[in-house]
């Protein structure tokens, strides 16, 4: 990795031992594609108990540690370790591929773009409720400009300005991100756009433990007062 890297990848990873070795591998390949070298892997080891640490450091990822065990809170901190002007957050079961990364990097390349995230695409089908909510999201993503968490880009100068991912949430830290950096773009004459093409793919693997209907179950608990606020509340994000 060079001493100075122009973008930094970000990966917040709890027990992800069985996947973030090939979420680090297409990152490296997208990049490999592009032809481009400044980069750098930090992965967020967001205190694991299997081997996730180990096997992203063997897969040549930097690795850094948060005891607390909150999505947000890893996102931050691997920001704070990171060298990159440019910083790219991605899910430990999500692969990049070079068209978003090209396009992002167009953007942020601009000047006028201080973030923005990609459309999200299963790796399995999906039917049923499932399909529906995945098409509803798919339709206001990029609309409201709401980035998923399995792929969001800022400039490090915007997420200092919004003060990260906020820490109080333990889920829709990534609408949060999105909307603040939305409003602070705004008032800087930059804009926060989703990627519509290609989209970016992440796993389903949700579905295959839960079931469409009780993911909609916790997902309907969030509208609970205080439950995004509550680990208890929004353990679909958290359970292995």
């Amino acid at each position: 990795m060079p001493e100075n890297p122009k973008i930094s990848v970000l990966i917040p990873a709890f027990n992800e031992q069985g996947l973030i070795s090939e979420a680090i591998a297409s990152v490296n390949r997208s990049f490999e594609q592009l032809s481009l070298t400044s980069y750098e892997i930090v992965v967020c080891d967001n205190n694991s108990t299997d081997q996730t640490a180990n096997t992203a450091r063997e897969s040549g990822a930097k690795v850094v540690f948060e005891p607390h065990n909150q999505i947000a809170r890893a996102r931050n901190t691997a920001a704070r370790h990171a060298r990159g002007e440019w910083l790219m957050f991605m899910d430990a079961d999500t692969h990049l591929n070079a068209q978003v990364l090209a396009a992002a990097i167009e953007k942020l390349s601009s000047g006028k773009v201080c973030g923005g995230g990609a459309l999200l695409q299963f790796d399995r089908e999906v039917a049923g409720i499932a399909r529906f909510l995945s098409r509803v999201w798919r339709w206001a993503s990029p609309r409201f400009g709401l980035a998923g968490g399995a792929f969001i880009f800022s400039t490090r100068d915007a997420w200092q300005a919004v003060d990260g991912f906020d820490e109080e949430l333990y889920a829709a830290e990534d609408v949060s991100f999105s909307r603040r950096l939305k409003k602070w773009g705004k008032r800087n004459g930059m804009r926060f756009l989703v990627l519509t093409d290609p989209p970016i793919l992440t796993s389903g693997r949700k579905l295959d433990s839960y079931g469409s209907w009780r993911i909609v179950r916790e997902l309907s608990m969030l509208a609970l007062p205080g439950a995004l606020k509550s680990r208890s509340k929004t353990r679909l994000w958290y359970e292995r």
